[in-house]
């Protein structure tokens, strides 16, 4: 029961970000559904999650994961102003525009099977660009899985 609660959460996520297609952000490398299982596998998708130590947050960002993502804004912000990291990594849209920059800048085959999609940049997420052929934590990996296979994310 509680799986099932965490995966609509997780596809509730999914349509939220899916708006983000209506203005203008077609043609993504990472789809919505495979941020919402990304999302479901980091944080649960807790929408009431904020910055906690280092991360931040439904995606649970770091400040270098932002960086590297090339310091996404929220429309109107600067990314040299104060505080522009926590205003974006909590917010959903400006979050998920983190995690594509982030996914563009290191897309590789990280599980070697020859092929990019959704498993490699769950393993980006959590692992980082220069790690993801590593083994993911228990609770994600399956988190992630649960959600793959109901969502079908790599088809």
């Amino acid at each position: 029961m509680i799986r099932s609660k965490q995966l609509l959460g997780a596809l509730a996520v999914a349509f939220v970000l899916a708006a983000a297609v209506v203005y203008g952000q077609d043609n993504q490398l990472v789809s919505e559904v495979c941020l919402g299982c990304i999302c479901n596998a980091i944080s649960g998708c807790n929408r009431t999650l904020t910055c906690s130590g280092d991360v931040c947050g439904i995606f649970r960002i770091t400040w270098a994961y932002w960086s590297d993502a090339g310091k996404p804004v929220i429309e109107g912000d600067d990314p040299a102003a104060q505080g522009a990291y926590p205003r974006c990594v909590n917010e959903p849209y400006c979050a998920a525009a983190t995690v594509r920059g982030y996914m563009a800048r290191f897309r590789q085959d990280c599980n070697g099977d020859g092929v990019i999609n959704c498993d490699d940049y769950a393993r980006l997420h959590l692992l980082g660009g220069y790690g993801c052929g590593g083994n993911l934590t228990p609770l994600y990996q399956q988190r992630y899985v649960d959600c793959r296979s109901q969502f079908d994310v790599n088809s």
